[in-house]
């Protein structure tokens, strides 16, 4: 995990790469999860035998359960040591390119876009790119926008 002590270390990276997560696995236990937390209960993320002869060959991951990932993966991918607290303010743009299929390993690389002073802190909107351990193409790139108060 890549440290900043400062929040203000951050302003001259922007244009840069801040950190990358540590793999996280999306296993069929996560995805049953998420389809009862939302009840988005499609067979292609559900129902592993149908899936099976489907478009992927087996169940994949909602994708709003791959963009529920970015908490643990900002999480373990930086962190700012005076830093009190962190709240979501919200995305820009997210889109899913790619499929994730169960059992699929994910990390995340962050690219610094924006640093803006605000009271007490910093509006900071990262480009997110989540990669699938062994495929080209990433399966999620966003822009989250969250504020951290120093």
């Amino acid at each position: 995990m890549r440290s900043f002590d400062k929040l203000t270390d951050l302003q001259a990276l922007v244009g840069q790469e801040i950190g990358t997560s540590d793999w996280v696995v999306v296993d069929q236990k996560r995805i049953d999860a998420f389809a009862d937390a939302t009840g988005d209960h499609q067979w292609i993320h559900v129902d592993p035998v149908r899936a099976a002869a489907g478009p992927f060959g087996s169940t994949v991951a909602h994708g709003f359960l791959t963009l529920s990932l970015l908490p643990v993966m900002f999480a373990s991918g930086f962190e700012v040591h005076d830093t009190h607290m962190g709240l979501n303010y919200g995305l820009n743009r997210v889109r899913f390119p790619a499929p994730v299929p169960v059992d699929s390993r994910l990390r995340a690389h962050f690219k610094l876009l924006s640093y803006e002073t605000i009271d007490g802190g910093a509006q900071l909107t990262v480009e997110v790119t989540m990669e699938r351990e062994g495929s080209a193409k990433p399966v999620c790139v966003a822009e989250s926008v969250t504020r951290r108060y120093a």
